[in-house]
């Protein structure tokens, strides 16, 4: 896990915790090591360990880093999958904690996850959505998430697309007032040839306010697009540009 110093900012203050009490994740908070406010100029929050791909998925991922990731959803505005969306360091996330139920609002693509903590199980006639359907429960002071049911065809990272069976297992630990601890285990039997465990610290950022974000303003002529997909010449890497993928 990722723990931040205390520093020269005063002593660590204890998670605070609600009338139940269970840890309260309540707050905005930003995917970074640093307490304190944001300091652009440092670096962000690592992947931790990269991903070991299947055969295919490292064929597919070495072609879509040679048309250099145009293919990306992302670029059409399509929501981010699993773990994606919530490491963009610029932008903050907050957490509404209530009895039965914590919702995850992400200022990165106005994504919303709502995870019930009442012991609802998974629907059994969902349809496969980009974010996939989550349920949460509490193990002592973490929020265990389990995520399924994804719309295949996404992206977890970089030219790493994901099957309609990925699975995700979620932890989420305040460890104090400032820091809440993140540990995602990724598994797709297609896509990875064993789980990928992804970290990151989510640190508090008081005063800080989840913002409008509107992705669609930069897609004004998605026909265009499609058309310029259609032309490898214009963005395709040469052979000597090309590395294979880690």
């Amino acid at each position: 896990m990722l723990v931040a110093s205390a520093s020269a900012q005063g002593p660590i203050v204890p998670a605070p915790r609600t009338a139940d009490g269970k840890v309260d994740l309540n707050g905005v908070y930003q995917a970074s090591p640093l307490r304190g406010a944001w300091d652009p100029s440092q670096p962000g929050p690592p992947l931790s360990e990269q991903p070991s791909l299947t055969p295919a998925a490292r064929e597919r991922a070495q072609e879509l880093l040679n048309r250099r990731s145009i293919d990306d959803p992302a670029a059409i505005c399509l929501p981010s999958a699993g773990p994606r969306i919530g490491g963009v360091i610029l932008f903050p996330i907050q957490f509404v904690q209530t009895p039965g139920q914590v919702v995850i609002i992400y200022e990165y693509m106005n994504a919303v996850r709502i995870i019930p903590t009442d012991g609802s199980p998974h629907p059994a006639d969902a349809e496969p959505t980009y974010q996939g359907d989550s349920v949460g429960r509490w193990e002592g002071d973490t929020l265990v998430v389990d995520v399924n049911n994804f719309k295949e065809g996404n992206w977890l990272a970089a030219g790493i697309v994901n099957s309609d069976k990925l699975h995700i297992t979620e932890r989420y630990t305040r460890v104090d007032k400032d820091q809440i601890n993140y540990e995602a285990v990724i598994e797709d039997p297609i896509l990875l040839a064993r789980p990928w465990t992804i970290r990151r610290t989510f640190m508090l950022r008081e005063g800080v306010r989840v913002r409008e974000y509107v992705c669609a303003e930069n897609n004004l002529d998605p026909g265009r697009y499609q058309e310029y997909l259609k032309n490898p010449s214009l963005f395709m890497r040469s052979p000597e540009q090309a590395a294979p993928p880690r």
